[in-house]
């Protein structure tokens, strides 16, 4: 009987260590919200190199430890915590924008420089939700962060938040990267409300060639315009245009293949699996965070909105029109904005084609919601 008794207490000793008897509610509502994402991500095809590791990370971050064991990205000395430790700093953002930069064309940019003032426009949605963030109960610093979801960019949230909020960094990443894969669903019901018939079938004309030249020009001029009138962006469009620079040279085809290849896709692995395992239920689970998410959404939905109707406003005064639904590009979820519209162009208008169009203001979009940030960040710390 003595040995039976040893054996039962060495079973309830075990059971006591596993992730089974120490789980809640709560941490089972995480996990399932993880496999909802990879759910997304490989059924679905929603932004799958983002998805599929935040989810998994939600799936790691949300199975319970035995306490005194240094395993959660919270717990000083895991494993986990080294890798959290470069979103917290703000280390992986740049080398994103690096990576992006090595990636992008900004020929259609050039070639129509006034498509930049739509990848402008779109950045409203950014300060309407921060009015709207600080109407909610939060400072002025965790609005800031709140609002960049907007610019649908998600480095750019985690550089941000990382400054201005860190304690709500998993709740504003989750978001922005929500709403950046959710791109497809959230933008075109947006844009046909916002755009008639005949808008859509608005025909553009092809852009012109950029020089050689002229691509290599941009991002030295780039940097030291907007460096010099917004420091604080200068971590994220510094890295941007250093990527654009190894590419366009022509002299750094190595560096800029590895920058856009390997780097960035090592760098996504792990910043989507720390931001996925930041989001333990004790941390995650606030009414704070459904707040951001409801605010989240709006700001994406009032960034779209807010570049069609600039482009619809800019077409009073041009000869030309431009197709209005390129103005919901200016977002910066690169490029899956400019595809949205695209496809829309296509089931107008098979023969319209506006992705050189949209990729525009797209990439505008991404070097405007970089400056929102360093101006928010100059502005708001303390």
């Amino acid at each position: 009987m003595e040995f039976f008794n040893t054996i039962f207490g060495r079973l309830i000793d075990f059971w006591g260590t596993t992730g089974f008897s120490m789980m809640t509610p709560q941490n089972g509502i995480m996990i399932i919200i993880g496999l909802i994402f990879i759910t997304l991500a490989i059924a679905k095809d929603y932004e799958p190199l983002l998805l599929l590791p935040i989810g998994f990370g939600a799936i790691v971050g949300n199975i319970p430890a035995t306490v005194g064991m240094p395993l959660g990205v919270y717990d000083q000395g895991s494993v986990l915590s080294f890798f959290y430790f470069g979103v917290m700093k703000g280390i992986f953002p740049p080398l994103i924008f690096l990576g992006i930069g090595a990636m992008t064309d900004f020929s259609t940019m050039l070639s129509n420089p006034r498509l930049i003032l739509l990848g402008g426009a779109a950045q409203i949605g950014i300060f309407i939700t921060l009015i709207g963030a600080i109407a909610l109960g939060f400072s002025p610093e965790e609005a800031g962060a709140i609002g960049i979801i907007g610019g649908a960019d998600g480095p750019t949230s985690i550089f941000l938040s990382s400054k201005l909020a860190p304690h709500l960094l998993g709740a504003i990443a989750i978001a922005a990267y929500s709403y950046m894969a959710l791109v497809p669903v959230i933008q075109p019901p947006i844009i046909k409300l916002l755009t008639t018939k005949k808008e859509r079938l608005i025909r553009m004309k092809p852009p012109r060639i950029v020089s050689k030249r002229e691509k290599i020009y941009f991002p030295i001029i780039g940097l030291l315009t907007t460096a010099l009138f917004v420091p604080g962006s200068i971590s994220l469009l510094g890295m941007l245009f250093l990527g654009n620079l190894l590419k366009e040279s022509g002299v750094t085809e190595r560096l800029a293949e590895t920058a856009r290849n390997a780097m960035i896709d090592s760098v996504t692995i792990i910043l989507g699996f720390s931001v996925g395992a930041s989001t333990q239920a004790s941390v995650f689970l606030t009414p704070q965070s459904v707040k951001i998410f409801a605010l989240g959404a709006f700001s994406f939905m009032v960034a779209t909105a807010g570049g069609v109707l600039f482009a619809k406003f800019m077409n009073l005064f041009l000869k030309d029109k431009m197709n209005p639904m390129i103005g919901a590009a200016g977002v910066s979820a690169v490029p899956d904005s400019a595809r949205v519209v695209q496809m829309m162009g296509q089931k107008e208008d098979p023969h319209n084609h506006l992705l050189m169009h949209a990729m525009a203001p797209n990439v505008a979009g991404v070097i405007g919601s970089a400056i929102a940030a360093g101006y928010l960040w100059s502005a708001l710390v303390k």
